[in-house]
């Protein structure tokens, strides 16, 4: 209905139109048009209430790029959280990355709600990549599994999923069974990834063994695993501290393990970057750097070299 009327009005009338929007309806319009997933939006909404609530609800139209200095300094130092302890560059970037879109798309030309943009002066820390090396070995993916399996078939065929198709746990939760079909000479089961980040959808091949295995699931809900990310989160951190694995293992560690290995064994980056649904190629090739260290390393050829004097 808000959309419908913005539609409707004269161009001559639009500014001043816009400018009875309360935050809320600029915000509810922003999450609704935004081409996000349904975690992505719950996430930018609250980092967004979090960032009303440090203004003392000071109306956006009026945010300067100082209350957003200020807001990131504070989150920086600590004294946003009720720890006290600062956050991680991660952690702050997340926060202050909602309200860049809110306003890069606020002050577009053709929408307006906003005369400015004050998150173009803010600059947030350069999020270091630590993720490459979180992958876990067969050795350490079979403990993990098999103590999946002695917490029930359906935690075991949970961390079987997510390690195969390599799957966001958002992802994970979203699936239901309506999303699974077959290709058109019914040779293979596919999945359709309909929360796949950015709102974009992909297909993604299921293996034989794991339909074989997911069709013995009881079917209590239109959802293949009716649970929540948190609860996802619980049944691999569980396993992890029962199997005394020393990596930090979580969920998104089988998303890296799934990559990894489908390179370590011969699939080509095309097929892993479509699997994982990465917009861009140099996002899939930080794990063939991991793989190709894995192989061969400079060292080795020097010893090969020295072999005899060694």
């Amino acid at each position: 209905m808000i959309q419908q009327g913005i539609m409707s009005l004269p161009v001559s009338n639009y500014t001043e139109y816009t400018e009875e929007y309360s935050d809320e309806q600029i915000i509810e319009i922003f999450l609704t048009t935004c081409n996000r997933s349904r975690y992505t939006r719950r996430n930018y909404s609250r980092a967004i209430d979090q960032f009303r609530e440090f203004i003392s609800f000071k109306p956006l139209r009026e945010i300067t790029w100082r209350e957003i200095e200020v807001y990131k300094i504070s989150l920086e130092q600590g004294f946003c959280s009720k720890s006290r302890k600062s956050l991680a560059p991660a952690t702050v970037a997340s926060l202050i990355d909602p309200l860049r879109s809110l306003y890069k798309w606020g002050s577009d030309p053709n929408i307006r709600v906003f005369s400015h943009n004050p998150t173009t002066s803010v600059h947030t820390a350069k999020v270091p990549i630590t993720s490459k090396n979180h992958y876990l070995t067969k050795r350490e993916l079979t403990q993990l599994l098999n103590q999946l399996r002695k917490q029930g078939y359906r935690d075991y065929l949970l961390g079987l999923t997510l390690v195969l198709l390599g799957l966001r746990v958002s992802e994970l939760v979203s699936i239901e069974w309506g999303h699974f079909h077959t290709d058109p000479a019914e040779t293979s089961v596919w999945l359709t990834v309909m929360e796949g980040k950015g709102g974009k959808q992909r297909e993604v091949k299921v293996p034989q063994t794991l339909w074989n295995l997911l069709c013995q699931l009881p079917i209590r809900s239109q959802r293949l695993f009716p649970l929540s990310t948190r609860q996802v989160e619980r049944i691999i951190q569980k396993a992890r501290e029962q199997s005394k694995l020393v990596k930090k293992v979580t969920p998104h560690w089988l998303r890296h393990t799934n990559a990894t290995l489908a390179l370590l064994h011969g699939a080509s980056l095309q097929q892993v970057q479509e699997t994982l649904g990465h917009s861009e190629i140099t996002t899939t090739q930080r794990y063939l750097h991991t793989v190709e260290q894995m192989k061969k390393a400079a060292p080795d050829f020097v010893e090969d070299c020295l072999k005899d004097i060694l």
